[in-house]
């Protein structure tokens, strides 16, 4: 376990002797007991910081949650510029002794997940997440995989809170108005590990099509993919998810032969609806997919019209081997790291080379380009802006039907400051697809950007709802957060953008919204301290360069944005 100060440094310039007397008091009054308590040795102390060593994960995991109870029980009834708050990172891994210190990748990955944490919070491995659920009282949610600074392969990262905590941050989901349902991740019962991504990729293509259904309320793949690699509780998923239905099952691939299995069950009671195994030759993968889909919307919606069934079964695709790279292709792309990205994109191009007009594939090669771009993995962007603009407009042109191709196109044409195009795309995408998460959260920042900030809000909240437990959450929070700076709720936009960088630190546009919206407030202490955080995460960001990242159609809002940040101190 790696724990480090927030701010130690302005707490130091504030008061040196203050702050390193008080950080000596916290070491006394609850790191020594918490180690103590849990079997925890003290390796040593970095300056602001402590690495502390557990036999058991366990212990470590417990240890860390009650560390933060009381750091936050000290900062009980201290002015806000005296509480001391800290970040906690836990790994589970081998260590190399020397001495009474230890080093290795163990320690390693736990120094990196530790800055992953907010203020306050915890972020654990996925190693220690898989030692640890359901055998204390805690909770996790999953942050994805991520990139951390000088580890060859990406992490899987998980916040971690006690399950009081949790219920607390979130209230429980009440159920929408018509049938809704989560797809949980199917087993893969194939003889190779290797074909998870099939498996994962059969569950993805059942939710797409059950989203297309106005009839039905369906939780995005984000949030549904959190329980994989879980033991399932059907019912926590339902609580959690606020759901009625719930869908669960397997997949097995052998050779040239295909089996979905399919449970579908009363998330409230636990009964079973409905079990069935659906076989055929994988060249019917497709017609098995609707055979699956087709029981579910019998079950708990007879009363879809015939008509919205027919527009469901559609055949995307005539090529299985086109299928099968874009299953990997997905993979790859929500591995969220550089390898993923690249392997992503070589399965989407290989898709597109076998059939030219498959949408989804067209769609997603041009969104793979936005999130290596987005995430600064690429040192050839005139020429991946080209390649991107024009899979997606060749992704629409295909796909006039089919929402994610035409949400795909629209994020990326956002992306390029070709706004009022992909603004319309999306519109056809939700429109197509009235449950797609994804497509309501650009659909949403797309009409801040177009200047229709009376819809900003609705559509980033209703994304939350379809996706309550979605690792992208801190970008639709701060959607939510931009759609009320524009129209004039500071003090909500403020609150909500903290809330996204609760959950990712280092996000710019909730940094830059946080900063706008305390200096529009009057609150200079606030609005520098969120103004260092954007000048920590993009030190080159200046107001002259604002319309690079946000490309606000209209001058009532470019306005806002400039003048808020210029007068949190933002240079020219």
């Amino acid at each position: 376990m790696i724990a480090d100060v927030v701010g130690f440094s302005r707490l130091m310039e504030a008061d040196e002797a203050g702050a390193l007397g008080a950080l000596n008091t916290r070491w006394k009054e609850v790191l020594d007991p918490m180690a103590r308590e849990q079997g925890g040795r003290i390796v040593k102390f970095m300056g602001d910081g402590v690495l502390v060593e557990f036999a058991s994960v366990i212990n470590a995991v417990a240890g860390a949650l009650a560390f933060q109870r009381g750091m936050a029980e000290l900062n009980e009834g201290l002015p806000e510029d005296r509480q001391m708050h800290f970040r906690v990172g836990v790994n589970f891994g081998d260590v190399i002794g020397e001495g009474a210190d230890i080093y290795g990748d163990g320690v390693n990955i736990a120094a990196r997940l530790e800055p992953l944490a907010a203020p306050g919070g915890i972020c654990v491995s996925g190693k220690v997440r898989e030692e640890v659920e359901g055998k204390l009282d805690c909770v996790f949610a999953d942050q994805g995989e991520q990139t951390l600074k000088n580890i060859s392969r990406p992490i899987r990262v998980w916040r971690v809170a006690t399950a009081g905590e949790e219920a607390a941050a979130a209230p429980l989901l009440s159920l929408p108005d018509r049938p809704s349902i989560a797809v949980v991740p199917f087993q893969n019962m194939s003889a190779d590990p290797e074909q998870d991504y099939f498996a994962d990729g059969m569950v993805e293509d059942i939710i797409t099509e059950l989203s297309r259904f106005k009839g039905l309320f369906v939780i995005s793949r984000n949030s549904s993919f959190a329980y994989k690699a879980a033991q399932i509780d059907i019912k926590r998923v339902g609580r959690e998810l606020g759901v009625r239905y719930v869908l669960e099952g397997s997949v097995r691939k052998a050779g040239a032969r295909l089996r979905i299995t399919g449970q579908l069950i009363d998330a409230a009671t636990g009964v079973h609806l409905w079990a069935d195994r659906f076989d055929g030759a994988l060249e019917d993968v497709f017609e098995l997919q609707d055979q699956v889909t087709a029981r579910v919307v019998g079950a708990i919606a007879p009363r879809v019209e015939a008509a919205e069934i027919e527009r469901a079964a559609r055949k995307p695709t005539g090529s299985l081997d086109a299928l099968d790279h874009y299953l990997r292709g997905l993979a790859g792309f929500n591995r969220f790291c550089p390898e993923g990205n690249r392997a992503a994109l070589e399965a989407f191009t290989s898709a597109i080379a076998l059939d030219p007009g498959y949408a989804a594939a067209l769609g997603m090669a041009a969104r793979t380009y936005v999130q290596r771009m987005g995430f600064a993995w690429t040192d050839e962007l005139p020429v991946d802006r080209e390649r991107a603009v024009r899979l997606a407009r060749a992704a629409a042109a295909h796909g006039p039907d089919d929402g994610v191709a035409l949400a795909a196109a629209g994020f990326t044409l956002i992306f390029f400051d070709e706004v009022a195009d992909g603004d319309a795309y999306l519109e056809q995408a939700v429109d197509l697809c009235p449950n797609l998460a994804w497509g309501w959260h650009i659909s949403g920042f797309a009409k801040a950007l177009m200047g229709e900030i009376d819809h900003v809000v609705e559509r980033a909240r209703r994304a939350l709802r379809l996706s309550p437990q979605d690792p992208q959450a801190f970008a639709m929070q701060s959607v939510v957060a931009l759609g009320q700076l524009l129209t004039g709720r500071e003090e909500e936009a403020l609150a909500t953008a903290l809330s996204a960088q609760r959950l990712r630190p280092h996000f710019l546009t909730a940094a830059c919204i946080a900063a706008v919206s305390a200096a529009r407030l009057g609150r200079e202490a606030e609005a520098a301290r969120a103004l260092a955080t954007v000048r920590e995460i993009s030190p080159a960001l200046r107001v002259s360069t604002l319309s690079e990242i946000w490309a606000f159609q209209r001058e009532t809002e470019r306005a806002l944005w400039a003048e808020g940040l210029r007068k949190a101190g933002l240079p020219e």
